[in-house]
């Protein structure tokens, strides 16, 4: 199977807390997600980058995995 047929695992994140009072690192990876109001969702691609974003702000979001279709 080639790589343009496989799938992408996906990652669901939602932003539930606000990063107001949080540090502005916090702050730039929140945005940096692509995340901007409190319960905005965004689709991101479950890469090692992705992970250590996640990782940092892990308090700040909740992390759904989008299973494959």
């Amino acid at each position: 199977m080639s790589a343009a047929k496989k799938k992408k695992k996906m990652l669901l994140i939602t932003l539930v807390k606000s990063p107001i009072g949080y540090s502005k690192r916090h702050k730039g990876t929140v945005r940096a997600l692509g995340l901007r109001k409190i319960r905005q969702t965004v689709e991101q691609e479950d890469t090692l980058v992705i992970r250590g974003m996640l990782d940092k702000v892990n308090h700040l979001v909740r992390i759904e995995e989008q299973g494959k279709k």
